[in-house]
């Protein structure tokens, strides 16, 4: 008869063990970090502001430059570029309409970028440094009442767009549910910035003077929720 065949041996040595540490929590992370400073050193090097003052090159017209603008605004929202000026930017290269909605377009490729990168190589790392009462209760309510808790951060800015992105990263908010709170949230503002660099050109305009009245009175609510939700945070009240 057939003898039995042993058992392979469990696997060990090096190369496990190189394995295990690089698909680690903390070395995932690490790329993370990586991964964000070379985005924002590349910002640094082509400094997109440059757009305000040379404009968008004359060879990309039309749906094709909105589409690469697009492109380009996430990107840049990934390296920390902040989003008032790349819609202000998409106002004045393509005006109010194609340029609200290539910052939209932008702004959920952006934010789904770093949300996945977040969860991909970062959530197990960042979990663990969720020891304060604070980002303990915030980790909670973006779990139970995800879509909620960003639409609200969206519509009343009063969080950094990348920091909201990577903290709902690190929650157990699904990505759905975040990318169509961010869209939604995120126009009015958006739309209020894009419509301001449209009429850059007349700033006594009504129009202009709307959509300027309209930033400041989004940032003082952002500010007023944004201290209430804190203070309700801190005292581990439950966001229902």
């Amino acid at each position: 008869m057939f003898d039995p065949v042993p058992a392979a041996p469990p696997a060990s040595g090096p190369a496990l063990r190189l394995s295990r540490a690089l698909l680690s929590p903390w070395s995932r992370f690490s790329l993370l970090v990586l991964v964000l400073l070379g985005a924002a050193s590349t910002m640094l090097l082509f400094e997109p502001q440059r757009l305000l003052a040379s404009g968008w090159p004359p060879q990309l017209t039309g749906g094709t430059a909105a589409m690469v603008f697009g492109l380009a605004y996430g990107a840049l929202t990934v390296a920390f570029v902040p989003r008032p000026l790349l819609n202000i930017a998409a106002g004045a290269l393509f005006g109010a309409q194609t340029g609200l909605a290539a910052a939209l377009a932008g702004t959920v490729l952006g934010a789904g970028v770093s949300f996945m990168l977040g969860r991909v190589l970062g959530q197990d790392a960042l979990r663990t440094l969720l020891r304060g009462r604070l980002l303990t209760a915030a980790d909670g309510v973006l779990s139970r009442h995800g879509f909620r808790s960003v639409l609200a951060l969206r519509l009343f800015p009063g969080v950094p767009f990348a920091a909201a992105n990577y903290c709902a990263a690190t929650s157990r908010m699904g990505a759905p549910p975040f990318l169509l709170a961010t869209g939604l949230g995120s126009i009015p503002n958006t739309a209020a910035y894009v419509i301001a660099g449209s009429e850059a050109a007349s700033p006594t305009s009504p129009v202009f003077l709307g959509a300027m009245g309209f930033i400041v009175l989004s940032g003082l609510g952002g500010a007023l929720v944004a201290w209430r939700r804190r203070h309700r945070l801190g005292r581990g009240t439950p966001d229902d």
